[in-house]
């Protein structure tokens, strides 16, 4: 995609949406990066369901702690791989009250350390919470990257790294919540919603999907 294309495309998804956010529910820095954690393999429909009243308990690393892994299963026991997830939850928020008194670190290279947390967790974070411009790559936004010709890319990395190369600086703070929000709502793995699609003209995926009306 050429550069005015890209700068078209994200243009668009703005003036639609001009302050788009994360669907996770959380109150605090801790809770986003627990909800994170939480979130990968689920929707963040499921997630919130499961923290709706974890979160109005714990607010805290040490609270976390102090409700124990067998106490929070109770809490996520509706989500996937719930068991691992308590199991890492729990061990992050031991590191969290020992290494950094109970503070999320703003470091990425740090929030990758903690148990659970991968590299797209600690984009979100990094980026909702402390605004930084980094680009977490799921599923949505490989699989837009890919299909529109955004930013193409044989893994999450490529695509991670073509995104960051390429996208113009007025978007990179929200540019991740655009290309999320367009693929679970618009541009759908089974079956894209083109003909809505606001940067339908801008996109290489063919062919496009007929209005069923």
């Amino acid at each position: 995609m050429k550069k005015a294309d890209i700068f078209e495309f994200y243009r668009r998804l703005a003036e639609a949406n001009p302050a788009p956010q994360t669907e996770l529910a959380y109150g605090n820095d801790y809770q986003l990066l627990v909800a994170v954690t939480l979130s990968a393999q689920s929707t963040d429909v499921g997630v919130n369901k499961a923290t709706k009243l974890l979160f109005q308990q714990v607010e805290t690393p040490a609270q976390m702690v102090a409700l124990g892994e067998d106490g929070l299963k109770q809490h996520i026991k509706t989500i996937g791989l719930f068991n691992a997830k308590a199991k890492n939850v729990i061990a992050l928020s031991e590191i969290l009250v020992r290494d950094f008194d109970g503070q999320v670190p703003q470091d990425r290279d740090l929030l990758t350390t903690l148990p659970g947390v991968g590299r797209k967790t600690a984009n979100v974070v990094m980026n909702t919470a402390f605004g930084a411009e980094t680009f977490a790559v799921d599923t949505h936004i490989f699989r837009v990257g890919n299909r529109t010709g955004l930013a193409p890319g044989k893994t999450v990395v490529a695509v991670e790294d073509k995104l960051d190369r390429q996208t113009p600086a007025p978007f990179r703070r929200d540019a991740h919540h655009w290309l999320i929000l367009h693929g679970r709502y618009i541009c759908k793995a089974r079956k894209p919603e083109c003909w809505r699609c606001p940067v339908v003209d801008l996109c290489r995926f063919k062919p496009k999907t007929p209005d069923p009306a």
